[in-house]
């Protein structure tokens, strides 16, 4: 039977542009990230040069959305996690789910203003991005406090890189994969994360260790005798960020003779630019350039059950019920 306390469970996400006219806005929001642009008298340029990137990108990156429909189905997805979480939820509390998107609709802003729509005790703060990095799940939760004063108790999940669930979710995917694929033994797995500079690594961000960590658990777990690589994929500007990328593995890859490939996106919860169009189309056509014969790419969870059951297991150890976590968690 569920508890009588009323649940509220914010998730967050980037977001991503629903039409190819949000494209410069969702871009301009993006550079406008303290977390984003950060350099010595950034707070001067950062509008500015916000501008001006968003104006001149927007054209090409408006091309790559209507290659895959027009738009980013990340709201779309995210919105299905949070329907299916709040029914994984039923049995054990009473839980209402509200997205916050960081640099598009619905917004931080607009995520509060729905909690006034009905009564809460408690308030979870679920980032949907397993690996905590200062970019992201630090950066959605400034913009939270900067704007919501809490009234009631608030409890975090930081990161959960290494939920057993969620390591769970992923081999299955990649296994999903590898059962329809005769050479499944020949394929070299590529992991892919979404990349990092190296200005906030070198400030301690731990998204690098927690990357790794997800990777070896995953290997672990899945147990497959095919070799592998780490990459990251991503990078805007010209400073340093997280070697290698994606590009270089996949030319490295193809130099040494490797004609078979199954890049796993270990970074990222939901399909949208950076899979879809990133990986998909881009390094797909890089690659099979190289002479690869044989390119597969794992789906995201999006809402996978093992996906929504470690979701689940987050919130119910936040707010101390873990009379039902056993349950969830067999």
């Amino acid at each position: 039977m569920a508890d009588a306390k009323q649940i509220a469970v914010v998730m967050f996400q980037l977001g991503g542009p629903d039409s190819q006219e949000a494209v410069e806005p969702f871009l301009y929001n993006l550079f406008c990230d303290p977390d984003i642009i950060n350099f010595p008298g950034s707070f001067l340029a950062r509008k500015p040069l916000a501008k001006l990137i968003s104006t001149t990108r927007s054209k090409s990156v408006r091309v790559k959305y209507a290659e895959i429909g027009g738009g980013s189905p990340i709201r779309r997805l995210t919105e299905q996690q949070a329907r299916a979480l709040e029914v994984a939820l039923r049995p054990h509390i009473f839980a209402r789910t509200i997205v916050a998107m960081r640099y598009w609709h619905p917004s931080t802003e607009e995520a509060i203003a729905s909690l006034a729509s009905g009564p809460y005790d408690e308030l979870v703060l679920l980032p949907l991005y397993p690996h905590y990095s200062f970019a992201t799940t630090g950066s959605s939760l400034k913009e939270w406090n900067r704007l919501y004063k809490p009234s009631v108790p608030v409890h975090l999940v930081d990161h959960f890189f290494d939920h057993p669930d969620y390591i769970a979710g992923i081999v299955d995917r990649v296994n999903g994969v590898l059962r329809q694929l005769p050479w499944r033994e020949e394929v070299h797995l590529v992991f892919s994360a979404h990349g990092l500079p190296m200005s906030l690594v070198e400030k301690g961000d731990p998204y690098p260790q927690h990357i790794e960590a997800t990777v070896r658990l995953v290997r672990e777990l899945g147990a497959w005798p095919n070799p592998h690589a780490l990459c990251y994929q991503s990078k805007v500007g010209p400073q340093k960020w997280l070697q290698p990328s994606l590009t270089a593995t996949l030319e490295g890859l193809a130099s040494d003779g490797v004609k078979r490939m199954l890049v796993i996106p270990i970074s990222f919860l939901t399909e949208h630019i950076e899979t879809l169009h990133e990986i998909n189309i881009e390094a797909r056509e890089h690659a099979e350039a190289l002479g690869v014969t044989d390119f597969h790419m794992m789906p995201a969870l999006n809402d996978s059950p093992l996906l929504i059951r470690a979701l689940a297991d987050l919130v119910l150890r936040a707010v101390g019920r873990r009379a039902g976590v056993a349950s969830l968690a067999t």
